[in-house]
């Protein structure tokens, strides 16, 4: 028969002799033409070769030779994306590990709540190397065949990208219990709860792993596990992170009501009220942040909307660790003022080591000095010593 091929386009499977293969057409012809449900065919000759496709891909995909926006173009058009992401996620890691040095560096942010913020950057800069992984593994080289291409270290960095989004979600979804928590529970102390949301954050990503990886091995164990999902593995990744985004909502309308209910009653007084606010814009400015655009897509195949997810998802999403670093750390007052001492701190101590160099400097170059080291070495010189006794000899 004919073995499997890749032509550069779509991956051929294999095929027995006299069999006709039908394969959909490339999604990028799709985003192209807007034309779906096309099918080319290739046929397995006697020679154990595969035929031309037929109809060709310009008839079948609806594609047209003469046409502005060209295949070429339209991978130029996907390099000007990955520069862009590529961009987005160097900056994003760029400021979220700057943001962690700075709560780890100062025992004044070391509470629940910076441990949470922490914790939901250490997702972000996971999501950034996950992306920057499946990329160097499955992209690098443009003549690798994808048809054959099915490696440990491929499905790994698939499987790693998949656990890096799940916890982003969870991490968000975390955020708006413990603002819900604080706002609920203003007598309880929030330490307690520090621990659930560490096991919730990071446990239910690696459950949904677990599954997700057993499936694909016992039930569609098929390239790099980067192609389209069948409706059961598809909803292992897709429906928790639906259910957290949905959650948010939620809590998003119920932090809102109670918001208003604390600052109409002024409860609490200015203080914890200031504190809820501050809390509660960051919190709620990534809710509609982060789950506005998957909600959007949910429901609709992986191919609805294509150019629009690569706006969102790609060009805006890879930002979206840069907009958390500057929402809870960097446009934070109390980081600010805290930075501030410190620097100060830092020019302060600067100028007493000037200080007190230049004040050595000066002391060791005195005139003074010298005079005062020249009357010390004179007394104490043994010339000096012998003269005095011999003249107190010849006096007697």
């Amino acid at each position: 028969g004919c073995p499997r091929d890749w032509d550069g386009l779509t991956c051929w499977p294999r095929a027995n002799f006299g069999e006709v293969i039908k394969v959909p057409c490339p999604r990028f012809f799709e985003e192209i033409t807007n034309i779906h449900g096309s099918f080319l065919q290739r046929n397995c000759t006697q020679e154990e070769h595969w035929s031309e496709p037929f109809p060709p891909y310009t008839v079948a995909c609806g594609f047209d030779e003469g046409s502005n926006k060209g295949p070429e173009d339209q991978k130029s058009y996907y390099s000007a994306f990955w520069r862009v992401y590529t961009a987005g996620y160097a900056a994003s890691v760029t400021a979220l590990i700057t943001a962690l040095i700075v709560f780890a560096a100062f025992r004044k942010f070391h509470c629940t709540r910076n441990y949470i913020h922490m914790h939901l950057f250490v997702s972000f800069i996971l999501r950034a190397i996950a992306v920057f992984t499946k990329d160097a593994v499955l992209f690098s080289d443009e003549t690798m065949d994808h048809c054959l291409m099915s490696t440990v270290s491929c499905k790994a960095a698939v499987a790693f990208f998949q656990f890096s989004i799940l916890a982003n979600f969870f991490w968000l979804l975390i955020e708006g219990i413990y603002l819900q928590t604080l706002l609920l529970l203003t007598f309880v102390s929030d330490k307690q709860y520090v621990w659930w949301f560490i096991f919730t954050g990071w446990g239910a990503p690696t459950a949904v792993m677990f599954a997700w990886v057993l499936t694909r091995i016992h039930r569609q164990n098929t390239g790099c596990w980067d192609d389209d999902e069948n409706g059961v593995v598809l909803w292992i990744i897709k429906g928790p992170i639906l259910l957290t985004v949905l959650i948010n909502f939620l809590i998003f309308i119920n932090v809102i009501r109670i918001l208003v209910h604390k600052l109409k009653s002024q409860e609490g007084g200015g203080s914890h009220s200031s504190h809820f606010v501050r809390l509660a814009k960051s919190t709620l400015l990534l809710i509609p942040l982060f789950g506005v655009h998957y909600i959007v897509f949910a429901f609709f195949p992986e191919s609805t909307g294509l150019e629009a997810r690569l706006y969102i998802e790609l060009g805006l999403g890879s930002f979206q660790g840069f907009v958390v670093a500057l929402l809870y750390c960097f446009s934070n007052a109390e980081v600010q003022s805290e930075l501030k001492k410190q620097l100060c701190k830092w020019q302060y101590q600067e100028y007493l080591n000037f200080t007190h160099k230049h004040r050595t400097l000066s002391r060791e170059n005195s005139p003074v000095d010298y005079v005062t080291q020249l009357s010390l070495l004179e007394k104490l010189s043994p010339k000096r010593k012998t003269s005095v006794y011999q003249n107190g000899v010849t006096s007697v």
